[in-house]
C-alpha cells in the first residue's frame, strides 16, 4: 500500500512523494486523513535545519502531529471500526523516511492505542486538538496556577486564554508584540507590553519560545511566582540570578500532551466549554504542501495553516 505524503528531504527541501507503507497488523488502523496541521514551533526547526538533538529525528521525514480523518481499515483487536472519526498525533509507518511526527500524509498506519475517536461534526478544526491538549497540559495538575499573564497571541496563547476562562478563572492579560496579531480576543485584553505597567503576576504563561525575555518576565512576578515555560526553546536559557533571587521565583517547564489531557480536551470542546474557532487562518490543498510551509512558517498573520487532503489521490 503507497500513500502520498509530505516529505521534508532536508532542511527548506520540502515536496510531496509516495512513500510505501508498512503493513497493518491486528492491532492497526489504516486511516484516511482528511486534513493535517503545520506547526510553526518544532516543525519550523526542523524544516529549517535549527533543530536541536532529538530523539528519533532524522531525514528524509514526514512531518505533522496534528491530523483528523476516517478509519478505512480496521484490525481485528483493534476495537475501531471502519468509518470512525479520529484524531492523529502522527504515524511511524513509511518505507525510506522517518516518521517522527507523520501526520502529514494522505493515508497512515498506526496502532490502535495512539489515535482518539472524535465526533463527526469535527472538520478542519479537528486537527487543532494536540495544540488544545498542550495547552491543557501546561495548566492541569496539582499545585499550577491557572496564568493571570500570558507571553504570545498565537495559537496555544489563545487557547491557553481559553482554557482559563473555560476554568472560571478571571480573565488573563496577553502580551502580543505584532499588531498583527493583536485581534481575535474574547473576553480578555491583549496588550503590547511597553503598555502594561503591571509587575505583580502570580503566573505568567510563555507562549512565545522566546528565551531572551526571561529577565524581563522575572521582573513582571510577584515575590514566590513563576514563570511558566510554554514553549519550545532551541537555545540554552538563561537569566540573572539576583533578581530571582529576591522574588523567590519559581520555574515549570511544560512538556507535550498526555492521552488523558487529549481526552479531557476533547470533551471540553464537544461540551462547548472550549472553542476551536478563529484559529484556522489558512488552508490550502495539500497539493499546494511546498507553498503551504512557506506561508506557514514566514507570514506574520497565518496562525495556523491546514492541508486538505480531501482532493489528492
Amino acid at each position: 500500500m503507497d500513500t502520498l505524503a509530505v516529505l521534508l528531504r532536508g532542511p527548506e527541501d520540502l515536496t510531496l512523494d509516495t512513500l510505501a507503507l508498512t503493513d497493518p497488523g491486528a492491532e492497526d488502523i489504516v486511516v484516511e486523513i482528511s486534513h493535517s496541521g503545520i506547526s510553526t514551533g518544532t516543525e519550523k526547526l526542523f524544516y529549517s535545519g535549527k533543530m536541536p538533538p532529538f530523539p528519533g529525528m532524522g531525514y528524509p521525514l514526514v512531518p505533522g502531529y496534528e491530523a483528523v480523518g476516517e478509519v478505512v481499515e480496521a484490525g481485528t483487536l483493534s476495537g475501531f471500526a471502519v468509518g470512525e472519526r479520529v484524531f492523529v498525533p502522527g504515524a511511524n509507518c513509511f518505507e525510506g523516511a522517518h516518521g517522527l511526527f507523520g501526520g502529514a500524509a494522505r493515508r497512515i498506519v498506526t496502532n490502535c492505542e495512539r489515535v482518539t475517536r472524535i465526533d463527526r461534526g469535527f472538520g478542519a478544526e479537528g486537527a487543532l486538538l494536540a495544540l488544545a491538549a498542550t495547552a491543557r497540559h501546561a495548566m492541569a495538575g496539582l499545585r499550577k496556577d491557572v496564568p493571570d499573564l500570558i507571553v504570545g497571541h498565537g495559537v496555544l496563547g489563545r487557547l491557553l486564554a481559553r482554557l482559563t476562562l473555560a476554568a472560571g478563572a478571571p480573565a488573563p492579560t496577553v502580551w502580543e508584540i505584532d499588531a498583527t496579531r493583536r485581534g481575535g480576543a474574547a473576553g480578555y485584553d491583549v496588550l503590547d507590553p511597553e503598555e502594561d505597567p503591571q509587575r505583580d503576576y502570580k503566573a505568567i504563561y510563555d507562549a512565545s519560545g522566546r528565551g531572551d525575555l526571561l529577565n524581563d518576565l522575572v521582573g513582571r512576578i510577584a515575590k514566590g511566582g513563576e514563570i511558566v515555560l510554554a514553549g519550545f526553546y532551541t537555545e540554552p536559557l538563561s537569566f540573572a540570578f539576583p533578581p530571582a533571587f529576591m522574588k523567590e521565583a519559581r520555574f515549570r517547564v511544560a512538556a507535550e500532551w498526555t492521552p488523558d489531557d487529549l481526552i479531557a480536551t476533547r470533551a471540553l470542546v464537544e461540551g462547548g466549554a472550549l472553542s476551536l474557532g478563529g484559529l484556522i487562518t489558512h488552508e490550502k490543498p495539500a497539493a499546494e504542501a511546498p507553498s503551504a510551509y512557506r506561508t506557514a512558517f514566514s507570514d506574520p498573520a497565518c496562525l495556523k495553516m491546514i492541508l486538505d487532503w480531501k482532493g489528492t489521490a
